[in-house]
């Protein structure tokens, strides 16, 4: 039996808030953080970061 994603509940939680916030990624910043802690966290071990890799927020890209 494959192993659940680490970081599945964090991925299943931002479609959820999107959807609900008709996409406006701004309602969702607090689920979307929650989820880039844990692809730091899990780094290789989560296929639902594969997304998230490289993205920053929008925030730490313009002190870089």
């Amino acid at each position: 039996m494959p192993q659940k994603d680490p970081c599945q509940q964090q991925a299943c939680a931002i479609q959820k808030c999107l959807q609900a916030n008709k996409y406006i990624e701004s309602m969702c910043e607090d689920v979307i953080r929650e989820m880039r802690r844990c692809c730091q966290a899990q780094t290789g071990n989560s296929i639902c970061c594969s997304g998230f890799k490289d993205s920053q927020p929008a925030e730490e890209k313009s002190n870089t």
